[in-house]
């Protein structure tokens, strides 16, 4: 059982449609797809459905859009410090701050630049993958994979909370305009007010710096929820969609 939603341009427009198409199944949905052409496309406050959005969020005391979008990844932090540094900047500085516990900090950043190992190590996914995207000797077209979830920290009994992202996939992808990453991302439980426009435009902006520490450009955007959610009253989902059409 799936849910198929055409492929959009743009960040904005793919959330209108996948909230859509899931308030027309009554609000909940299994295996939604979704596909992005653009990943930074329509994917700034400075779009008015993006604003629209926001402004929906901070009104029911939820997290703004660009605060969902920095537990993904914190581009301010990357653009200010660059990488490799920002990786030690984030575990020294962001991290403590956020009230980090054993099992879940909140930051899907984390996870990809900190997974431990069987040997008590850590490993850095991102920095992993960077090196051998960038490496011409490796000619590995399908091996660019990140883990979320953990199943020592997360396989829990608890019904709500911790991670909801777990597992990605990128793909260099050969075009006549040159090689484009694409990322393929699922989710075992997604809000789509709540969450959803904000993991775009924070997935966008993952890819952008992959592609931009690689040498490639951004390709498309992929998502797959197993379980997705309009996690608002119905009426009230209704009329924001409205108010976003208007906008758009």
């Amino acid at each position: 059982m799936y849910l198929a939603i055409p492929s959009q341009p743009d960040c904005a427009t793919a959330w209108r449609e996948g909230l859509r198409a899931v308030l027309k199944e009554g609000g909940e949905a299994h295996n939604v797809i979704l596909d992005i052409a653009d990943p930074l496309a329509k994917s700034t406050l400075a779009d008015p459905v993006v604003s629209v959005v926001d402004t929906f969020l901070r009104e029911k005391d939820k997290k703004p859009i660009e605060t969902v979008a920095n537990t993904i990844f914190p581009n301010a932090l990357y653009r200010r410090h660059g990488a490799p540094a920002f990786y030690d900047r984030f575990m020294t500085r962001v991290l403590p701050a956020a009230g980090k516990n054993e099992r879940w900090s909140g930051y899907y950043f984390e996870r990809m630049i900190n997974v431990g190992t069987a040997t008590g190590e850590t490993v850095n996914q991102l920095a992993d993958i960077i090196d051998r995207l960038s490496d011409p000797a490796v000619t590995a077209r399908n091996k660019y994979e990140f883990t979320i979830f953990d199943p020592n920290r997360d396989a829990t009994r608890v019904s709500y909370g911790g991670q909801c992202l777990s597992h990605g996939s990128f793909k260099p992808r050969k075009t006549p305009n040159g090689e484009r990453l694409d990322l393929t991302v699922m989710y075992r439980n997604h809000y789509y007010v709540e969450k959803l426009l904000g993991n775009f435009i924070g997935l966008g902006r993952l890819m952008a710096f992959v592609a931009e520490e690689a040498g490639l450009q951004v390709g498309s955007l992929t998502i797959v929820s197993t379980h997705a959610v309009a996690d608002q009253p119905r009426g009230e989902v209704q009329k924001l969609l409205a108010a976003c059409d208007q906008a758009a």
